[in-house]
């Protein structure tokens, strides 16, 4: 169950839930269930890793970043 008290009974009620969220000051969440197989175990180097352009954002900027498109 979920806040709404909706059954989660497959990936679609989930997605859905997720992009429909929205607040008072306008935002609009875009969700999509993703269904690339991806490889398990794959290690990244740590250039590797600081290659990713993010933006932190000032709160609990360790969690919280917006990977940028190049």
């Amino acid at each position: 169950m979920n806040w709404r008290g909706k059954p989660l009974i497959d990936y679609q009620v989930v997605v859905d839930l997720i992009k429909n969220t929205t607040t008072k000051n306008g935002l609009k969440v875009f969700a999509r269930l993703d269904k690339k197989q991806y490889t398990k175990g794959r290690k990244f180097s740590d250039e590797e890793i600081n290659k990713i352009p993010l933006e932190k954002h000032d709160t609990y900027s360790q969690w919280n970043y917006s990977i940028l498109s190049k």
